[in-house]
């Protein structure tokens, strides 16, 4: 694992961008799971515009969908899939064939489960895989408690991300459970960046960072990974000493 602090938002997301762009550039066809939520929305419009100007081409890469609430769609304003539609896929111009993204009201998840894991399993796992934090230290949709050696699965949500996901819909809204990438697909991806910005993370990141591994804090696990990246804004590593 290795750790970067940037000075603020701003910074934290260009580099980011130009750092996924500098991955696609080297591998066209790379196999990309990039995470929904607010964090990664700044990388996410540097990277658009660094491929409008010509700077990446993403026409051979295949992206895969994080993780969803079970029962939403990408047509459900409020769902994971319909803001990383919004502020990436969409402005990329991306193919259907591109984008393997759960279908969270199908009738069989574990089908779904499969389908997901099978892709990935395929190409050997992730080329990379950017994920955020939870308040609660969940990885995905990983909620603390969940094993590490998961693949994609069917999780009960805490109460803390039932919560917290509340601010994605426009009403008072039913969740209770996520279909989501497991653990085991972070452990064999080629790299893991995990992005964390603002105070309001900085005890939890510290508990992921400087305390044992640990299911109940499933974002430590970045401390195992020999390519784990971790990269935060300032106000995120404020409880932070060193590494």
């Amino acid at each position: 694992m290795t750790f970067h602090q940037f000075p603020d938002y701003a910074s934290l997301s260009q580099y980011t961008a130009e750092h996924i762009a500098a991955i696609i550039n080297q591998k066209p066809d790379a196999l990309l799971c990039l995470a929904s939520g607010d964090t990664p929305i700044g990388t996410y419009h540097h990277l658009v515009e660094l491929a409008k100007t010509g700077r990446v081409d993403v026409s051979q890469c295949t992206f895969v969908g994080l993780d969803e609430w079970v029962g939403f769609g990408p047509e459900d304003a409020g769902s994971c899939s319909y803001y990383v539609l919004r502020d990436l896929f969409t402005p990329l111009q991306l193919r259907p064939d591109q984008l393997y993204v759960f279908d969270a009201k199908a009738t069989d998840l574990t089908a779904e489960c499969a389908r997901i894991d099978s892709l990935i399993d395929s190409r050997g796992g992730l080329d990379l895989l950017l994920v955020g934090m939870g308040m609660n230290g969940h990885i995905a949709l990983n909620e603390p408690g969940t094993p590490f050696t998961l693949g994609c699965h069917v999780g009960e949500l805490a109460e803390s991300t039932i919560t917290v996901g509340q601010k994605y819909f426009e009403q008072e809204t039913v969740l209770e459970q996520g279909i989501t990438l497991g653990l085991r697909h972070l452990t064999a991806a080629r790299e893991v960046i995990l992005l964390v910005s603002g105070e309001k993370k900085a005890a939890t990141l510290q508990k992921a960072l400087k305390g044992p591994v640990s299911e109940e804090i499933p974002a430590s696990i970045l401390q195992t990974h020999p390519n784990g990246q971790v990269w935060l804004d300032a106000a995120a590593g404020s409880l932070l000493t060193s590494l």
